[in-house]
Formats: structure tokens, C-alpha cells, sequence
């Protein structure tokens, strides 16, 4: 299908109208949605009268809400900071082994620590080589280093208070 003049007039009309590229595609007969864009483009149509978007329906009335402004947020103390835990020290000497020497990657056995110490890209690097438990990777000192346990996070009074006001809200909303 060829744009001819009539057909480009009939474009033009119809785009200042507010349609539709698909809309005018149907009209016109013979065109895609996307050759409709493409003609517009190249024309340099690009102003608009009204939006082709259909009418919209009115908002239906929401129900009302229920709200619980009677209910006092929970003030809870703050607790007291906890004096922070003496650091975990761990024995910082490898253990030598019955040949004198410390544990390197090719001495490693399943029941030894491995706790690397120094810098591996040094000659002086070890790892610990003490005794560990059953199927353990470190020695107790190292696999308490290792594997802290995760604190809950502490939130301020006030944050409690907001989130338990939400809370409130939430139960009574359906």
C-alpha cells in the first residue's frame, strides 16, 4: 500500500483528532499500527488534540477506615548497653608438628586447624595445625573467631513504639 495524498491528508486529520496509531490503521485499511507511527514520525506530527485514551470510569467510594487513634504507642525502656565482649583471642603461634615443622597446604590433615596465618604470598605463611573436633575446620580459639553468632538488630524506643502502632493498624484493616 502506496501513501497518497489522500491518504496522508486523511492521516493527519485523523492523528489531530486524538486517535490512535491502530485506530487509524483500521480506518485507513491496508496498514499496520507500526507503518501509522512511521509516517507520523517522518511527517514530524507530533502535537496532539486530546488524549485517545478512553474515559475513565469514576472511582468507586472506598470503604471507610478504621483507625486505632485510641491506642497508645507502647513506650518500652531503652535496655541498658551491655558492656561489649572481651575479644576472642586465639593462639597466634601455629602448633609445630612431631617433624619440627608447621603446617603448610600439603601437610594439612582432616583433624587439623586451618586457620590460615601471614600472608600467603610470603614464605613464612602457616596455617594453625592445632587439634580440632570432629569434622571441624579450626581449633575451638579459631572457630569462636570464625563463627560469631548473629545479633538481633536493637531498635530505639521510639522505633518499636511506630512499629507496633503499625502492627495495631494492620489487624483491624482487612
Amino acid at each position: 500500500m502506496a501513501w497518497t495524498d489522500e491518504r496522508v491528508e486523511e492521516l493527519k486529520k485523523l492523528w489531530s483528532e486524538g486517535l490512535s496509531a491502530s485506530q487509524i490503521a483500521k480506518q485507513l485499511g491496508g496498514v499496520t499500527r507500526n507503518a501509522v507511527i512511521g509516517k507520523v514520525h517522518r511527517l514530524g506530527l507530533s502535537g496532539r488534540a486530546t488524549p485517545s485514551r478512553p474515559a475513565r470510569r469514576p472511582a468507586k467510594p472506598s470503604r471507610p477506615r478504621t483507625t486505632t487513634a485510641s491506642i497508645e504507642p507502647v513506650r518500652t525502656a531503652r535496655p541498658a548497653p551491655s558492656a561489649p565482649a572481651a575479644p576472642l583471642t586465639a593462639p597466634m603461634e601455629p602448633a609445630v608438628l612431631p617433624s619440627g615443622e608447621f603446617a603448610t597446604v600439603l601437610t594439612l590433615k582432616d583433624s587439623m586447624c586451618k586457620w590460615p596465618i601471614g600472608d600467603p604470598s610470603q614464605s613464612s605463611f602457616r596455617f594453625c595445625g592445632r587439634k580440632t573436633g570432629a569434622s571441624a575446620a579450626y581449633c575451638d580459639a579459631h572457630a569462636n573467631m570464625a563463627y560469631q553468632p548473629s545479633q538481633k538488630r536493637r531498635r530505639t524506643g521510639e522505633a518499636t513504639a511506630a512499629l507496633n502502632s503499625i502492627t495495631a493498624t494492620r489487624r483491624y484493616n482487612f
